[in-house]
Order: structure tokens, then C-alpha cells, then sequence
């Protein structure tokens, strides 16, 4: 079967609206959505505090392993802001993208790529400063075939269901997906639960008790 694109149109969050979302760590997100969670066994290609944060909009990909057909036709998809989603069913076999394609998306202002099977030319890819990779596993085995697949589906990534247009961001704690429909609201709380933690820290270094920064139940002494 060839490769099918859909024509179906996602609401997907604008370049301002993404803006808004910068420096909310993916850990806040967890902690008010845990369902959002990526597997965390999907990880950043660079070492903790190398790798630059991911924020963008997603443009999906469903590969049929060792074919990357659709990843080939995605290409066209993306534009600037988005983040290319390869998934692959966790199938490791085969890397489905590298330096020439991650560097063609790079070129077009693309913010990255997360994939939950394998990539390669890490070592290319690591010394980017401006676009971010995550991945499940990395192996020098290219693909093998180019004519199947779908792009722009919704897909079964790391565990949870992403469609094309919503928010993917990453951090070194790991990624989330998070719902165009439902990102305005989780950005509120988001926003007040991070202003809730500046002021444990600020009370925290003021001397303040732990047990009254956080409201503990006295503990029962033995």
C-alpha cells in the first residue's frame, strides 16, 4: 500500500501561542497531566543540560519499519515551529532518520524530531545548538524501502495517542503531548503551579519550616 497522507485539518497551536509555553518545564506538565507523559525510555540524543528544549507542533508520521516511505513525504509537511513524530511501533531494527534529513528539517526552522524507534548520525546531530532529537534507541542500520506508511494521522507514540497540531515539548526530564484543544487551559495551571513552587523556594530559603511550606500533618513521634 502506498503512502497515504491525510488532508484532514487539526487545530494546532500559532507561533504566539508557543511562545507562551517557553520555560514551563516538562515536569509540571506531568505532574497536573501524568496521561500526557511520553515513555520516558524515549530520550535526548545530548547529555543534560546540552540538549536545547523542544517546543513545536506536531506533524506525524507512521512508519511501516525498516520502510521510512512516509517519513520522505513528511517532509514537505513541515514548516517552521513544528516538530517531526516518527512512529514506529517501538520497532528498533532500523534507523528511520538521520543527518541529511534532520538537517533539511533543521534548515527549514523545524524544532526538532522525537522518534520511538532508532535514528542515527548522532554524532552530526549532537553539535546542533538549535534543534533538538530524541529517540528510543540509535543504530548505524539504515531503512530499507521507501513506498509505505502515513503522515499527518494520529499515532500510537511511547504509549499515548499524539495528533498532528498538538504541542510536543521536551526537556532533559523527558516529552509530553499535550492537546491543542486542552493547551490553553493547561497552561494556566501550569503557569499557577510554577509560581506556587517560586514561592516555596523563596519561603524555603527565608528559613521557613518545610513541614509549614507544605502544610504536613505533624508526624507522630515514637
Amino acid at each position: 500500500m502506498p503512502v497515504t497522507l491525510s488532508q484532514t485539518h487539526h487545530p494546532h497551536c500559532t507561533d504566539a501561542e508557543l511562545e507562551l509555553w517557553r520555560g514551563v518545564p516538562v515536569s509540571i506538565v506531568v505532574d497536573l497531566e501524568p496521561q500526557l507523559q511520553i515513555d520516558p525510555a524515549i530520550r535526548p540524543i545530548k547529555p543534560a543540560a546540552q540538549q536545547p528544549p523542544l517546543i513545536g507542533r506536531a506533524v506525524t508520521v507512521h512508519c511501516e519499519t525498516p520502510d521510512f516511505g512516509a517519513v520522505l513525504h513528511a517532509l514537505d509537511q513541515v514548516q517552521k515551529g513544528d516538530v517531526l513524530v516518527i512512529a514506529t511501533a517501538g520497532i528498533t531494527s532500523h534507523a528511520m532518520i538521520g543527518e541529511i534529513l534532520c538537517g533539511h528539517l533543521r534548515d527549514k526552522g523545524a524544532a526538532g524530531v522525537i522518534c520511538d524507534g532508532a535514528i542515527r548520525d548522532v554524532n552530526a546531530m549532537g553539535s546542533w545548538p538549535d534543534f533538538s532529537v530524541y529517540t528510543r534507541a540509535i543504530t548505524p542500520r539504515g531503512p530499507d524501502g521507501k513506498t509505505r506508511g502515513q503522515v499527518q494521522t494520529p499515532v500510537n507514540f511511547g504509549g499515548i495517542t499524539i495528533t498532528p497540531g498538538d504541542l510536543i515539548l521536551g526537556d532533559d526530564d523527558g516529552l509530553v503531548a499535550v492537546p491543542s484543544a486542552s493547551a490553553a487551559r493547561i497552561l494556566q495551571i501550569a503557569q499557577e503551579k510554577m509560581t506556587a513552587e517560586e514561592s516555596w523556594i523563596k519561603q524555603l530559603k527565608s528559613g521557613v519550616a518545610v513541614a509549614d511550606v507544605f502544610g504536613l500533618e505533624p508526624a507522630v513521634k515514637s
